[in-house]
């Protein structure tokens, strides 16, 4: 299978800065129109197009055809991976510190 055809990790979709503001942007609204995504970037329609087709390739972003404009919303839920991701790491990290305190502790 290609890849325009796969669905796309949401690692991949999340690693590009524009994709990441597209992502705050739309989590601040119900849903906009490319038009007024287009607005906040220092770049065409197509490009900001492309972006948003990777994000809905991953499942983050659901669009909503309306007569000829296509309006764009946030669907949060498969960010969920990536905050059990992190918290995975948060608390090997607190362990490593909480330890490495104790260490320092004893030398004192």
């Amino acid at each position: 299978m290609s890849n325009n055809h796969q669905e796309r990790d949401v690692y991949v979709a999340i690693a590009d800065p524009t994709r990441r503001q597209l992502i705050r942007l739309l989590a601040e609204v119900d849903e906009l129109p490319l038009h007024e995504l287009t607005a906040h970037f220092e770049m065409g329609r197509t490009a900001v197009s492309k972006h948003l087709a990777i994000l809905k390739d991953a499942g983050l972003v659901i669009a909503r055809k309306e007569g000829r404009e296509t309006r764009y919303r946030l669907n949060a839920a498969p960010l969920k991976e990536i905050q059990d991701w992190i918290s995975f790491y948060e608390g090997f990290w607190k362990e490593r510190m909480n330890k490495l305190h104790l260490l320092l502790e004893e030398k004192k």
